[in-house]
């Protein structure tokens, strides 16, 4: 059975930065795209970054591009999203996301069978 955990979250003025971890048991992930997404009060969730575990290809969603980077450490399978220059608007709760395959075009929910329970990040003005 596959386990998400995310961790790190918290409260940042903007302009700050915060590293969220995503702690990943019960499987060899070497073959597994894994995805960082998130939701906003009444609002959808949206996709933020993934990264395809075994080949470290990396994608973002344009709101995050340059200021959010995906990575991962094999040794530990754990996976992160540092995350500098915060806005206010990515106050959301953060889930972390795994599925087998490429992450490569992963961008919608339904492309993810496992999940975390999620992490609150609040930016504040």
């Amino acid at each position: 059975q596959v386990q998400l955990v995310e961790s790190g979250g918290g409260l940042v003025q903007a302009g700050g930065s915060l590293r969220l971890s995503c702690a990943a048991s019960g499987r060899t992930f070497s073959n597994y795209a894994m995805g960082w997404f998130r939701q906003a009060p009444g609002k959808e969730r949206e996709f933020v970054a993934a990264i395809s575990w075994s080949i470290g290809y990396t994608y973002y969603a344009d709101s995050v591009k340059g200021r959010f980077t995906i990575s991962r450490d094999n040794a530990k399978s754990t996976v992160f999203l540092q995350m500098n220059s915060l806005k206010p608007e990515d106050t959301a709760v953060y889930y972390c996301a795994a599925d087998r395959g490429s992450a490569l075009g992963r961008y919608k929910e339904s492309q993810y069978s496992y999940w975390g329970q999620g992490t609150q990040v609040t930016v504040s003005s």
